[in-house]
């Protein structure tokens, strides 16, 4: 990994691979490591661009409120950074997901491909986002160890093998093991700005760009119900459901959720060759 200044911060790395531009943006509290398969898989054919955003992993904290939209100027300012003038593909999951509309709004001169794995398009609720800045005020207090906890199950289907007396995969407890190891003021700053984001419902059809809605089959957050109507509101999209997978598809199956971003982002390339762009 590398460490770059970008917007008055400092945002670590992974810059691997050779071709056109490929960003992947993590989930809460996650860093880059929950796509480190697809990193190594595509980075065969493209340059992978993975950060770990502000306030997580090995990335600088900036306390108070991180918002969407301070995170999606963020990725506009590594691409500087890295030299990256052409268009990219953007894939963000959950967080990162908020993180690719955002980004897509902002700076849509930018992008040349959009992924909306396991996320949603809507604002939370005023529950929703009371619970967020709920666990705000919670983490700072008493540490993430309770987030670990409750957001596991939620996370990843495969949580219950452990229960049934089975061995929990290894990507399991590295997830937790990450959460636990997170800045808690980096989760606050984050919590605080997904409470306060917009809502991108109505903004979906003005999407025109090819777009790459996917979904982990057994996904409780994002349900694939919630999905599939998104990826309809979406003129270019494919719409994939990752079997057996929850809420981090990309670790619960990563080789079918690297095999549909392969496919899309093979599609994208031979429908610019097709049209001369």
């Amino acid at each position: 990994m590398e460490k770059l200044a970008v917007n008055g911060s400092s945002l670590a790395t992974v810059d691997q691979g050779r071709g056109p531009a490929v960003v992947l943006l993590h989930a809460f509290p996650l860093d880059h490591t929950m796509w480190n398969a697809q990193i190594e898989a595509l980075s065969a054919h493209y340059r992978v661009i993975a950060p770990d955003l502000r306030g997580f992993g090995e990335s600088e904290v900036s306390e108070g409120t991180v918002t969407i939209a301070q995170l999606a100027d963020d990725v506009a300012g590594l691409l500087d950074a890295l030299e990256i003038g052409e268009p990219a593909a953007l894939f963000g999951l959950s967080m990162g997901g908020y993180v690719a509309l955002e980004f897509w709004r902002r700076h849509p001169t930018r992008l040349r491909a959009l992924g909306l794995c396991d996320t949603r398009a809507e604002a939370d609720s005023a529950e929703v986002s009371a619970a967020r800045l709920a666990t705000a005020d919670r983490v700072l207090r008493e540490g993430p160890r309770f987030l670990a906890e409750t957001m596991i199950p939620r996370l990843f289907c495969r949580v219950s093998e452990r229960t049934a007396g089975g061995v929990e995969p290894a990507y399991i407890g590295a997830t937790r093991e990450l959460i636990l190891a997170t800045d808690p003021r980096g989760i606050a700053a984050a919590a605080r700005g997904m409470a306060e984001r917009s809502d991108f419902t109505p903004l979906l059809g003005e999407i025109h760009v090819p777009t790459l809605v996917l979904t982990g089959e057994h996904d409780a957050i994002s349900t694939p119900a919630e999905m599939s109507q998104l990826a309809a509101a979406i003129a270019h999209s494919w719409f994939v459901e990752i079997a057996g997978a929850g809420h981090i598809a990309s670790l619960e199956n990563p080789v079918e959720t690297t095999g549909a971003m392969s496919a899309f982002l093979a599609s994208v390339k031979e429908a610019e060759r097709a049209t001369g762009s």
